[in-house]
């Protein structure tokens, strides 16, 4: 992986997107229906794409919200449609052009009032806030957000009624759905104006932020954090929830500074990622190398994505907190001083991340349930109560209530850092420190991820990949203990190989967006050995291409 020199600084004037450029490719640029790239595609969160690419344009925009509209109707969702947008420049025209076409269909929508923006888990609370005690008029809800990409990409993401991701069924209907409209000329899509829309007896506008924020005492003690005095720095980092921190504060008495308050979709207050990219990345050291800085301003420090469903924590004696780390030390807090949860609620985990978690959910008599990559896998688990915690490498997760019911299906990146600010406060010591004293106990991980070139068939057979494909049954040294293409925790096909030792693992998946598949590691033992379960783990997945001769 070869690092930017721009790395951890400020971007030069020079790279930062032109938003008159993208907002007018938006409505000019029409995408080509013959070009696989240039269709709507929903990935693990959604679609994607850039208006500069032909990949997210109006065309794509009418064409998914039909969808949507159509698959509510046929599934006969009568409920509100509870609809967010970030602060992405190519939001604000998605937003509206949706708002056209629900209103259009007759969809009850329901938007921020004075058109502010709303995260990801505000509006995955929301509709389970609406839907709670109801069997018929139940909502759902849709997000316009490429979550942390960078600022020339778009996002469109549907939360059915049970408000977390929407699964692969759904998924794949209105994908399909929506490009046969695309490839149509736009066929069957019914519209308003913005203007008329927002004048019809379908559009209603809500406040987002105080049902939200009057809520927060169900989850997270808020009380002690006030009763510490622990000082908190937010940087909402140009982000969908900049509003949010200051009525957070002034509810609950806390003692909170937003770092940076300013909105601006270029996003020239982001340092760079390690690739060169403007990312708004709230697990990397390289983007959130303006808030480590401050690191000794704070007792806890933190950020969030553009749409507020990921987190990084930073403390004063080491910077930012490894994801895997933190979510091994939430696991031991929450499973240790959630007494209104069930005695069996699972730990949900995805299968790349760290295997510290699994220990940690043994050490404090809890299963851990290991499903594919996707927070979809976990909305099930988080709705009944059977998993008191869902998690994924990338820094996203959501938890239950005190009380053991849900609170969000979706990541929710505003409780998990409040979560370390409670942390701090009731056991005083920060996370920092809570997972030294884990890895003492539990061994130290070495973990990492890299990527190795592949092409579209590569791609493919990797996705399709069986267990008696892969030869071998050492790794680094150690007996094999598992070779997985189904995640143990659910037996859902996880796209991709993971194969387990004692002491290591890997596990390699196909990227979504890049002719590249990436490399999972993790090693208990030292750095050393992760380097040769990465080395053997790509020609254990090369032999397997140079056997299907791709």
């Amino acid at each position: 992986m070869t690092i930017s020199p721009l790395a951890g600084h400020r971007p030069p004037h020079t790279m930062l997107a032109s938003i008159p450029g993208l907002v007018s490719a938006y409505y000019t640029e029409q995408p080509d229906p013959d070009n696989p790239l240039q269709l709507v595609s929903f990935g693990t969160s959604g679609h994607r794409g850039s208006s500069l690419k032909g990949s997210f344009n109006e065309a794509h925009i009418l064409a998914v919200s039909q969808a949507i509209a159509e698959y509510r109707a046929g599934k006969g969702i009568t409920g509100p449609l509870f609809v967010g947008k970030d602060t992405h420049a190519l939001s604000e025209p998605a937003f509206r052009t949706a708002v056209e076409v629900f209103a259009a269909n007759g969809v009850e929508t329901v938007v921020q009032e004075g058109g502010g923006y709303t995260p990801t888990p505000v509006i995955s609370h929301a509709i389970l806030e609406w839907n709670r005690g109801r069997t018929s008029g139940l909502g759902d809800g849709v997000v316009i957000t490429p979550s942390h990409n960078p600022p020339e990409d778009g996002g469109f993401k549907y939360n059915p009624p049970s408000g977390g991701p929407a699964d692969p069924e759904i998924t794949d209907a209105v994908q399909a759905r929506a490009n046969e409209i695309l490839k149509s000329g736009g066929k069957g899509i019914r519209r308003l104006s913005f203007s008329s829309a927002l004048k019809s007896d379908s559009v209603r506008t809500m406040d987002f932020v105080a049902p939200y924020v009057n809520d927060l005492g169900s989850i997270l003690d808020l009380q002690a954090i006030a009763r510490s005095g622990v000082s908190i720095g937010a940087d909402p980092m140009g982000g969908s929830g900049v509003a949010y921190w200051d009525v957070i504060a002034s509810r609950y008495g806390l003692k909170l500074e937003v770092v940076n308050p300013a909105v601006d979709p270029t996003f020239s207050f982001m340092s760079v990622d390690w690739d060169g990219k403007i990312r708004m990345d709230c697990s990397s050291p390289y983007a959130m190398a303006g808030l480590v800085q401050l690191k000794d301003r704070y007792d806890i420090a933190f950020g969030n994505d553009t749409d507020f469903d990921r987190h990084g924590i930073v403390v004063p004696d080491r910077g930012l907190l490894a994801p895997n780390g933190y979510l091994a030390v939430a696991v031991e807090y929450l499973f240790t001083h959630r007494p209104g949860w069930k005695q069996d609620a699972a730990v949900g985990k995805t299968l790349v991340s760290s295997s510290l978690i699994d220990r940690v959910a043994r050490s404090v008599g809890r299963k851990c349930v290991e499903v594919p990559v996707g927070f979809k896998w976990f909305v099930e688990g988080l709705l009944d109560g059977s998993m008191g915690f869902g998690g994924e490498e990338s820094a996203g997760a959501s938890f239950l209530r005190k009380d053991g019911t849900a609170w969000s299906t979706d990541k929710d990146g505003i409780i998990l850092t409040l979560l370390a600010a409670e942390i701090l406060a009731v056991m005083g010591e920060h996370p920092g420190i809570r997972y030294d004293r884990i890895t003492a106990r539990l061994g130290v991980p070495c973990y990492a991820r890299i990527d190795a070139a592949a092409g579209p068939e590569r791609k493919k057979l990797l996705r399709k990949l069986t267990p008696d494909a892969v030869e071998g049954d050492i790794l680094a040294g150690e007996p094999i203990l598992a070779k997985l293409t189904a995640a143990p925790g659910n037996g859902a096909p996880i796209g991709g190989l993971k194969v387990t030792a004692e002491n290591g693992w890997f596990a390699a998946r196909p990227s979504g967006t890049e002719d590249v598949y990436k490399i999972y590691a993790e090693s208990f033992i030292d750095e050393d050995h992760l380097r040769r379960i990465q080395e053997e783990a790509r020609e254990m997945v090369d032999g397997v291409f140079a056997r299907a001769g791709v």
